[in-house]
Formats: structure tokens, C-alpha cells, sequence
């Protein structure tokens, strides 16, 4: 007999979630640690509580419900993901993940069917990264990516500390850090991308994920006033800087970096950012990505090469001072072979539509993957968007995902 879950509860439980912090445009708001983000916590967890798991919250407010298995001494297979969002989130964006995860348990209680193994299922702290630095902070500290210490004592704009936001919303835990540990992860998500909706295919096969690399730079000239200085004598930040900028979309669609290659320049300042000063100074990131770490490399060295260039006043002609700080690296992560394939059977044996895919954004299966064999199922979202109020799903398309997810789980916990 095939086990299928409750699309149409699993449905309702996302848009229920959905009404804590819900925006004009139909999205969600609940950033990590705030008031509304403990709500939504409180929310889920009494829902995991009635599903008859245990509960388990760690030092950093990651939360671990545990249905038992036959055999406590396995490592549970775990499935997850989060539910703080962006300022101008969605309703599925880490809710799915975990919304799939808890409809696992409920079906198998449904069904009376206990597995061998343990399941848990994980809601990771500050996935986001919006309110508090760095991204991904509970999968990260969960998984040795950094110590405990950093998480606790970031601070947001407003100086607030991680560990007192955790205690303001009941959620600062005295697990200690791994007190749950994995024997797999598997983590259902949508998309993000436009892919999947665009060649009609219900599930992606997540195979990996895209290395990045993030930059600062700075290029510095000489503000001047716009009416008196000649074009030929001027030494114009933002004119350089542009040139820089096209230089990282070019590089990622050079054909020796496409289809994978991804190049972007997602922040821009000005200095001083007056109608009739020429720019001075421009601030802005960069964005590097590639799924082959050779590949990375290469396009890093091609990025240095053309801000070496416009240094040197090789581009424009004008020399001007160009600083690059690295901000932040992720290593190309595949994800393991057996259970990928495992995903792909259990999509196949269902009958949904699927191909190979790999993620270019950051998730915290990501993290667990350096740690235990790991695994991603993805579903198409509407017009491939996401971190946007309009952020939508087929309930159809989310039931197909959850079913797979439940093959998944129970073929690893058999």
C-alpha cells in the first residue's frame, strides 16, 4: 500500500502559519526572533506537540520534535527547514519545508505506522540572515560552521542581542548545541526559481548547490563639480565603477561559465550622491556563483583581473583606486549520490514529472550536507518568485513534493 499525505491539510496548515505576519500583498513578515516570529514558533510547535512529537530546543533556539522509532539507538532521519521570512516575504519560502515535514508525521499517525528509525524534524534559527548576521546561523552552528559565541552575540540595526531576542520570545534553549544529531537530512522546499514552471516538471531533484562568493568593493576617483570640470580631466567613481559591474554579468555569461554561471550586483552607493557632483566614491556587491569550484575560481580571477584593469585606467583611460573585501564563501556542495537518487525514484514512483536541478541559493540543507548524507526535493513556485509578497505555489504541486518527502523518509528509516 503507497502512503500519501493530507494535501489538503497540509494546505491549510501553511496558510494558517501564513496569518501571523501576514502583509497587504498577501506575504509574510516574521523576522527571526521578533515577537511574531515566537507566535509563529508557538504555533508550529503546538502542532508538533499534538502530533505527539518530543520537543527539543537547543542554545541557539534551533527546534527539534522526535517521533520515535522502534529502535532508539538509530540516529533519526531528519527532514526541515525555517519559518523566519524576509521583510517582504512569502507564505512558502522555509514554511513548506517544515509545514511537509510535520505532514509526514501526522500521515504516519494517520496510518498507525511506526518506523524503525527515529524521524525529526527541524526548525532552524535565522535562515534568513535578514535581522541577524550571518545567514543560515542555527543550521550553521548546529553543523561546527561557527561557534556558538558568534550567533548569540550578533546584534540587529537596533543593537539588540541574538541571545536576549531568544529569551524575549521564550525560545533561548538549554539543549546543548547537537544534542540531536542526524543520521540523513532531507529538505523540501520550493523553488525559488523559475525552472521548474517554466518546462512543467512538478519535482526537482536538487543535486547540489552553487558555490558563491561575496565581495565589497570600492571605487574610488574624485568628486568635482559637474558644470566646470571637462569630460577629460574628470575621474568619475560611478563611470569606472559601471564598467566593473557589466564586467561581473559578463563574466557569468561567458559560455565558459553558462548555463551555471550566476553574476550579480545587487547594491549600489553613491558618494556623495549630489545632482551636479560628479561621484566620488561608489560602493557596491558583488555576487559570484558556480556549482564547479574550478569554475568559481576562475571566474574570481577574471573578476580581479578586470578591477586590476580599471585600477590601472586600462578600461576608461582614467586610473582610479579600486579596494575588494571578501565578504563571504560557500564551496560548491553536491549533495549525497544515494539518497539524490532516492528522491528521483520515489518522484518517479509516484508518477510527477522531474529533472535534475541544483540550487543556487542558500539553504540549510547546505550546511547538514557537510555533515550527514543530505538531500533537497524541490516544487515550482508561480513565475519563479520568491523573498516577494506574491510568492505562490500550487497546493497540488506542494502535495506532490510532501509525498515524495514522505517516500523519501520512510525508506530511509525503514
Amino acid at each position: 500500500m503507497t502512503v500519501s499525505i493530507n494535501g489538503d491539510r497540509l494546505w491549510r496548515s501553511l496558510i494558517d502559519l501564513a496569518r501571523i505576519g501576514a502583509t497587504p500583498k498577501g506575504g509574510n513578515c516574521r523576522l527571526a526572533l521578533s515577537a511574531l516570529d515566537g507566535q509563529g514558533r508557538d504555533l508550529v510547535v503546538g502542532w508538533m506537540r499534538e502530533a505527539g512529537l518530543d520537543i527539543t530546543v537547543d542554545q541557539v533556539g534551533n527546534i527539534f520534535g522526535v517521533r520515535a522509532g522502534r529502535d532508539p539507538s538509530r540516529r533519526p532521519v531528519m527532514t526541515g527547514s525555517h519559518i523566519d521570512t524576509q521583510p517582504t516575504g512569502g507564505r512558502f519560502d522555509g514554511c513548506y519545508g517544515v509545514m511537509a515535514g510535520l505532514e509526514v508525521m501526522r500521515t504516519l499517525n494517520d496510518h498507525g505506522i511506526r518506523t524503525e528509525a527515529p524521524l525529526a524534524l527541524a526548525i532552524w534559527t535565522n535562515e534568513e540572515g535578514t535581522r541577524f548576521v550571518p545567514v543560515m546561523m542555527g543550521s550553521g552552528v548546529h553543523c561546527g560552521v561557527f561557534p556558538l559565541e558568534t550567533a548569540l552575540s550578533a546584534t540587529d540595526v537596533d543593537g539588540l542581542a541574538v541571545r536576549d531576542e531568544l529569551a524575549a520570545i521564550g525560545y533561548a534553549g538549554s539543549a546543548p548545541i547537537g544534542t540531536v544529531q542526524a543520521a540523513c537530512y532531507l529538505e523540501a522546499h520550493i523553488e525559488q526559481g523559475p525552472i521548474l514552471e517554466a518546462e512543467q516538471t512538478v519535482v526537482g531533484v536538487v543535486t547540489g548547490s552553487l558555490g558563491l562568493r561575496w565581495y565589497d568593493v570600492s571605487v574610488t576617483g574624485m568628486e568635482a563639480h559637474a558644470g566646470p570640470t571637462p569630460m577629460a580631466m574628470r575621474r568619475d567613481a560611478l563611470y569606472a565603477a559601471t564598467h566593473l559591474m557589466q564586467a561581473v554579468v559578463d563574466i557569468a555569461n561567458d559560455p565558459a561559465f553558462a548555463p551555471l554561471g550566476r553574476g550579480t550586483v545587487g547594491v549600489v552607493n553613491v558618494h556623495p550622491a549630489s545632482r551636479n557632483v560628479i561621484p566620488g566614491r561608489v560602493d557596491f556587491t558583488v555576487d559570484l556563483r558556480h556549482e564547479d569550484a574550478s569554475l568559481l575560481e576562475r571566474m574570481e580571477q577574471r573578476f580581479r583581473a578586470a578591477a586590476a584593469a580599471l585600477a590601472a585606467g586600462e578600461t576608461t583611460g582614467t586610473p582610479v583606486e579600486v579596494r575588494i573585501a571578501d565578504v563571504q564563501q560557500f564551496p560548491p556542495t553536491p549533495f549525497d549520490r544515494t539518497l539524490v537518487e532516492r528522491v528521483r525514484s520515489e518522484a518517479a514512483a509516484r508518477g510527477s514529472t522531474h529533472r535534475d536541478i541544483v540550487t543556487g541559493a542558500g539553504h540549510d540543507a547546505v550546511y547538514m550536507a557537510r555533515r550527514v548524507p543530505t538531500a533537497m526535493i524541490f516544487v515550482p513556485c508561480k513565475d519563479g518568485i520568491s523573498h516577494n509578497e506574491v510568492e505562490d505555489a500550487d497546493p497540488r504541486h506542494l502535495e506532490a513534493g510532501a509525498n515524495v518527502l514522505l517516500g523519501a523518509m520512510l525508506s530511509q528509516a525503514a
